[in-house]
């Protein structure tokens, strides 16, 4: 596919106000954390790349952690993550987070319904733990409908560069479409709360989501710089919205409440 010049130079613009942010974040020890979820080859990669490629790499990382080892099995379930948040003056970005519990393991049968009823109980108290403590927590869900989903994963089985991508989870997300709905949806019914929302983003689109992504963060953090690029930073909100339970309940625009049924 052939990326618009007008795509790479608005890129580039944004990309520039998250140098800036980063200087601002390193001279104030501000600690952000940005999680990367939804459904599997919905560009959650992608766009963390593009995030990341002009950073300072000394003051920043991507953590996208294996599955866990007998050792961490008999761990406190947040405790590999608690490992890896983010230090003062850092940027960390979690490719795919401790939010497998509530979508994949589930659906995947990776838990039990014990583990699955306590994480949820959990972790809302958890991640106010961490913002009361001063992290700046962003949630992101990139959501694809079910035909591009099975482009992509054809172009993941054909194309030798990207069949790395390939996991069990990918291979049976188009089978099992509709747990990974309910155990989305469930999700963000018991895990949203005002001060660590999520922000779900239609990602058929990779390029626009890339951009929205970025430009919500940039929205979200008030560094002194920000904006001197003149680029955008007013989020697209028919690409990009915090959930809402009045449209997770059908009620809204119908164009994007569809868009939380993928």
């Amino acid at each position: 596919m052939e990326i618009s010049e007008s795509y790479e130079q608005e890129l580039e613009l944004l990309q520039t106000e998250l140098v800036r942010m980063q200087r601002w974040v390193q001279e104030t020890n501000q600690r952000i954390l940005i999680i990367f979820e939804g459904r599997d080859t919905a560009g959650k990669g992608g766009a963390i790349f593009r995030f990341a490629h002009h950073l300072n790499p000394r003051a920043m990382r991507i953590v996208a952690l294996p599955k866990p080892t007998e050792v961490e099995k008999g761990q406190w379930y947040f405790q590999r993550y608690i490992k890896e948040l983010p230090n003062p003056g850092e940027i960390v970005f979690f490719d795919r987070s401790w939010y497998n519990r509530a979508v994949v393991e589930p659906v995947m049968g990776f838990c039990t319904d014990g583990q699955y009823t306590q994480f949820l109980k959990q972790i809302p108290h958890l991640e106010k733990m961490l913002i009361d403590d001063g992290i700046r927590l962003i949630k992101f869900w990139f959501s694809i409908d079910i035909e591009e989903q099975k482009r992509r994963l054809i172009e993941r089985q054909v194309n030798p560069l990207k069949q790395w991508k390939i996991s069990t989870v990918d291979m049976q997300a188009q089978q099992k479409w509709h747990d990974f709905t309910y155990f989305k949806e469930e999700m963000f019914q018991h895990t949203h709360r005002k001060d660590s929302p999520w922000v779900i983003i239609k990602g058929n689109v990779k390029e626009t989501a890339r951009l929205e992504a970025i430009r919500y963060v940039l929205s979200q953090i008030p560094f002194p710089e920000r904006g001197k690029t003149k680029v955008s930073l007013v989020p697209d909100p028919t690409i990009i919205r915090t959930f809402d339970p009045n449209y997770h309940l059908g009620y809204g625009p119908s164009s994007f409440n569809q868009e939380l049924k993928m």
